[in-house]
């Protein structure tokens, strides 16, 4: 075990012990998180952590949960007494989980979620599953029934799925930790939404995002560290396009971690940050890493890893390497090789990272110019069934078949097969979406298509029950806005879940200006003579409110084929 970091074990939870002075603090982590549920299920670890934390009401001492992608976390701080009452209440609580309190639990995670911004690299690297979830709304909550959150604590959160941490001047005195026995769960299955990398997208907000899968060492902390300092000096110091550029480094505690960078900028300033961006990048590719931008870096990590505290600090992190069978590393060991890395080995990351990357590029942008593919947004094939086409006429339609269902517009489809349908949304009015687990979603409107109630029943019927989400009535479709996170890149309604712009055919386009421009022109004319033609002395009025009449009728009429290409193409 590493210096600083003593290993024990309470009521046969696995517990790591470090020497601090002040208050006592402890946390409680089992090996559970969002990446563990399904899409039609998301919310229910959250859900419990809630209910587990229900019966520690008002305290003077400070404690929270925390459920993340792979990990839950119950942490406290405090008096002994209070370590001690706070993790049997815990304990106690998963054993009996307060039920009556169960829909205003879920009450209370609809409004944290409301508040709640999820990035959408996630869902186009991974899609609807495992780490993807992260991304999504918690559609899984409404539903739940108490059977359901009992049967999902019971086999997640065990004694043998768990560990403790305490960081204080003792252990405390009469420490309980009542749980079941149970097993040690795997980490969760790593799966991909990506054909190629590095891939792009497009999205709605500003800035731009990056985030590359890398081996987890410490060469890839050290190349995060120098990724940030490149970015400040280029795209705030010297540029002068940005306020914030920074970066990040997350473990996913399976022997691979994230590296993730961001750059703000205002709309006249995005094409030269994804520009100088994408520079920084190209820049430590080719081995541009300059030694004094890596003894920074270096000496800030050691800084850290020599700090008084150090230990309590890597505690959560150590029980989560504990819990993924990563038996936490000895500090003497960190620290030698800290100081055994050279810019040659953060190249080498440099170009690990280039090989995974995914790009989200602000709303209108492309990066096919630096190399980096656009992630799909369309499927490669559409589903044989029956034929729905759309009543407004525009060319696209609803393939109902067998084995899925599938939205074409043109060349184009986006396609969920119902074997691998992540979540079903249904809601009153009879409207549907399929989402798929690659991320593609299909819109289901039975009055936009002409579809029969049996054909609406098939579908229902076609889907696995588990990835039935019913939700609450929703505004009418003209009133809606599009849904948060939904769809874009292609003609089609709402291939994915992000918010990259729904893009128009070429004819469309023209059409829309030509029609537009003849529109507009028109308008003003109008305009002109219904305020000065009533003052012209050689104008009946009754001649006036005849040409009046005729010129704003022509107007609507040029307007209306721009209006048509408009609806065609707007998300629901």
């Amino acid at each position: 075990m590493s210096q600083g970091i003593h290993h024990t074990e309470v009521d046969g939870i696995p517990t790591l012990f470090a020497y601090a002075t002040g208050p006592m603090r402890a946390g409680l982590v089992f090996r559970v998180g969002v990446a563990d549920e399904t899409l039609a299920g998301a919310g229910i670890t959250h859900l419990v952590e809630h209910l587990a934390l229900h019966r520690q009401g008002l305290a003077d001492y400070h404690f929270n949960g925390a459920t993340k992608a792979a990990f839950t976390h119950f942490h406290v701080e405090g008096a002994e007494h209070e370590i001690v009452a706070y993790l049997d209440g815990v304990c106690t609580s998963l054993l009996d989980l307060p039920m009556e309190r169960l829909e205003t639990e879920k009450e209370i995670l609809r409004t944290e979620e409301a508040r709640r911004e999820p990035g959408q690299l996630p869902l186009w690297r991974y899609g609807a599953q495992g780490y993807g979830l992260v991304s999504y709304p918690e559609w899984g909550v409404r539903g739940l029934r108490p059977d359901e959150v009992r049967a999902w604590a019971g086999a997640w959160f065990t004694r043998d799925n768990a560990v403790l941490w305490i960081a204080g001047e003792r252990l405390p005195a009469g420490l309980s930790l009542k749980l079941p026995g149970g097993q040690r769960c795997p980490m969760p299955v790593v799966t991909s939404a990506l054909p190629t990398a590095p891939a792009y997208f497009s999205d709605g907000k500003g800035g731009v995002l990056l985030d590359a899968v890398v081996t987890d060492t410490t060469a890839a902390r050290l190349y995060a560290g120098v990724l940030e300092r490149e970015l400040s000096r280029s795209l705030r110091q010297e540029g002068g396009y940005s306020y914030t550029a920074a970066s990040d480094y997350a473990s996913r505690r399976d022997g691979f971690a994230t590296v993730t960078a961001f750059a703000d900028a205002l709309p006249a300033k995005q094409d030269a940050v994804l520009g100088g961006f994408v520079d920084v990048l190209a820049g430590l590719q080719v081995g541009r890493i300059a030694q004094g931008d890596l003894e920074a870096v270096r000496s800030r990590s050691d800084a850290t890893l020599t700090a008084p505290d150090a230990a309590v600090r890597r505690l959560p992190g150590a029980a989560e390497d504990l819990l993924a069978h990563r038996p936490p590393r000895g500090l003497d060991e960190l620290r030698s090789e800290l100081w055994a890395m050279t810019p040659q080995h953060v190249h080498a990351v440099a170009l690990e990272a280039a090989g995974t990357a995914l790009l989200q590029a602000p709303s209108g942008h492309r990066a096919d110019w630096a190399g980096y593919t656009a992630a799909p947004t369309t499927s490669s094939c559409a589903v044989q069934g029956t034929r729905f086409d759309s009543v407004r006429k525009d060319g696209s339609a609803l393939v109902v078949g067998g084995e899925g269902v599938s939205l074409t517009a043109g060349n184009e489809q986006a396609t969920v097969a119902f074997r691998a349908c992540a979540a079903l949304l249904s809601w009153p009015d009879g409207g549907r979406r399929l989402i798929g687990t690659d991320g593609l979603s299909v819109e289901v409107e039975p009055g936009e298509y002409g579809i029969d109630a049996h054909t609406m029943a098939t579908i229902d019927a076609a889907v696995r029950p588990s990835a039935m989400v019913h939700l609450p009535p929703r505004p009418r479709r003209q009133e809606r806005a599009a849904p948060a996170g939904e769809a874009g890149g292609s003609t089609l309604a709402a291939p994915r879940e992000s918010s990259a712009p729904v893009r128009r055919t070429g004819s469309q386009t023209a059409m829309l200006v030509v029609f537009g421009v003849l529109a507009g022109l028109w308008s003003l004319l109008a305009i002109a003579f219904t305020v000065f033609g009533a003052s012209d002395p050689e104008t009946s009025t009754s001649e006036w409110a005849g040409l009046t009449v005729f010129l704003w009728g022509v107007g609507a009429l040029l307007a209306w084929p721009a209006v048509r290409v408009l609806r065609s193409t707007r998300r629901g």
